[in-house]
């Protein structure tokens, strides 16, 4: 079962959902927990999507010909104003075009990323020129549709069909069609191979002798101009002439390919940042997974004076200890695979919250319509996962409060039912909540561990009948600073 991290910033405010900077607008990150996934070969919850266009019974406006459609491509930005990013070609004379130009753009798993899309016939006069250049105003329109990108990568082929529309539609008789835009998304083709090693070295050489030798490894990948790039650092290990360093993780994509070439630099470690390097070896992926099999070392060496085109070969040598490949699964692949995220929400309704009657609780509802910090979290965070959930049914529970004529309660339904906890979207979620305000009395104390039982239960409950789910437990509480003992 899934876990959301807060971003604890030592104010009174509701945690759980996504922390908003004032300037950036963007989810924060985790420092954290992006260090431990980077070491390990992953690079977040995104992929690059190819995005690829066909469209069926458009409108014909041409009186000689046919349509000639382009496709324009809009993204929504932060303030909620389209953006272009891509046209496609202009295809001849069809109303039923499938067009070669694909989009490439970047899944973000944690964004609601809401793309638009405009169809447009081609004036014959402009054939000639860059689809870049054209004058959108001086084009016929034929129809625009909308959609989350989510929404294509949830069905079952990545391909989803949208009606056109004329936004004169709602005034006039809704049964005028415009044809309809087939938009289907491929992930980009790259390698899912990470290879775990364990890198170890003998006999290390200092050329002062009488000084302690701190080693560390930095590999780099050469690029085509002779530069190296470099892909990865171990630790640094003291007065250590033998050292064994921890497991280092590396995508082969990172690297190019197995059989690029590698350059694993030995270092010994000085404060001042003027490391002294120890010496070179030069290993592709493939040869240091040779050194494995054969158990066999590679001497280091060290380039003299003369140049690089002369080395010196010294004595001290690199192991390959363990060298392993395992496939590095994306997002996608799991939702390709059937698997669905259950997305279930706990409220904190403790007394700490402040009296909801007033506008300094945080469960203050404002007659004005603005959300509270608990409203705001349960949209930032629900919007994002509702589409990927296939009912669309959300457990919803409140904990830390008295319902009517009841002891204090650490788990109760939050639409007030004694039978089930369900409700119907991110809506139901906002509705229930309104209403338990009204129908309990916030008391205390904070107790996490009935609602992470019950949460539980669900989720082993689906795996134990063979389902596919992945269950993420949105607990919302009010932030507190505290002094640790």
């Amino acid at each position: 079962m899934g876990n959301c991290c807060s971003d604890d910033r030592g104010g009174r405010a509701a945690v759980g959902g996504t922390f908003r900077g004032a300037a950036s607008g963007a989810a924060a990150a985790n420092d954290a927990v992006d260090y431990y996934l980077k070491s390990r070969g992953f690079h977040g919850i995104f992929s690059q999507i190819e995005l690829s266009f066909s469209a069926t019974n458009l409108r014909d406006r041409d009186v000689l010909s046919k349509s000639d459609p382009m496709v324009v491509v809009y993204t929504k930005e932060r303030d909620g104003q389209p953006s272009e990013v891509f046209r496609t070609e202009v295809v001849l004379n069809s109303l039923n075009p499938t067009w070669i130009m694909k989009y490439t753009m970047t899944f973000q798993f944690e964004v609601v990323q809401t793309l638009l899309f405009h169809v447009y016939d081609v004036d014959t006069q402009f054939h000639d020129i860059d689809v870049k250049m054209l004058k959108l105003d001086e084009q016929q329109f034929l129809g625009e549709a909308s959609c989350v990108l989510s929404e294509i990568l949830t069905r079952p082929n990545r391909s989803l069909t949208l009606d056109l529309v004329q936004k004169e539609d709602s005034t006039l008789s809704s049964h005028l069609r415009h044809g309809q835009l087939v938009v289907h998304a491929e992930e980009c083709i790259s390698s899912k191979t990470t290879t775990e090693m364990i890198l170890r070295c003998s006999d290390l050489e200092h050329k002062d002798l009488f000084s302690r030798i701190n080693p560390f490894l930095v590999i780099s990948k050469t690029v085509e101009s002779g530069i190296p790039i470099s892909v990865c650092k171990t630790e640094v290990l003291k007065n250590d002439h033998n050292p064994i360093w921890k497991p280092i993780f590396l995508n082969v994509q990172q690297v190019g390919s197995k059989d690029s070439p590698l350059v694993i630099d030995c270092y010994n470690f000085n404060s001042s940042g003027k490391h002294d390097l120890i010496g070179k070896v030069r290993k592709s992926l493939a040869d240091l997974e040779r050194l494995r099999s054969s158990g066999e070392g590679e001497n280091f060496f060290s380039p003299t004076a003369v140049g690089h085109d002369h080395k010196k070969v010294l004595k001290s040598q690199l192991f390959v200890d363990k060298f392993s490949e395992s496939i590095q699964y994306t997002f996608l692949d799991y939702l390709k695979g059937g698997c669905e995220l259950n997305f279930m929400v706990a409220i904190d309704f403790t007394a700490s919250n402040g009296n909801p009657r007033l506008p300094d609780s945080l469960h203050y509802l404002d007659p004005s319509g603005r959300l509270n910090a608990y409203q705001q979290a349960i949209v930032e965070v629900g919007e994002v996962l509702q589409f990927y959930d296939s009912d669309k049914r959300f457990p919803a529970w409140g904990f830390g409060a008295r319902p009517i004529d009841g002891p204090v309660s650490h788990c109760f339904n939050l639409n007030g039912s004694n039978n089930h906890c369900e409700v119907e979207g991110i809506q139901g979620i906002m509705m229930t909540y309104t209403s338990a305000l009204m129908n309990v009395s916030l008391a205390g104390p904070t107790l996490f561990g009935p609602v992470i039982s019950t949460a539980a239960l669900i989720a082993s409950q689906s795996l134990a009948n063979g389902g596919k789910k992945y269950f993420v437990l949105l607990i919302i509480t009010i932030s507190r600073k505290q002094k640790m003992p």
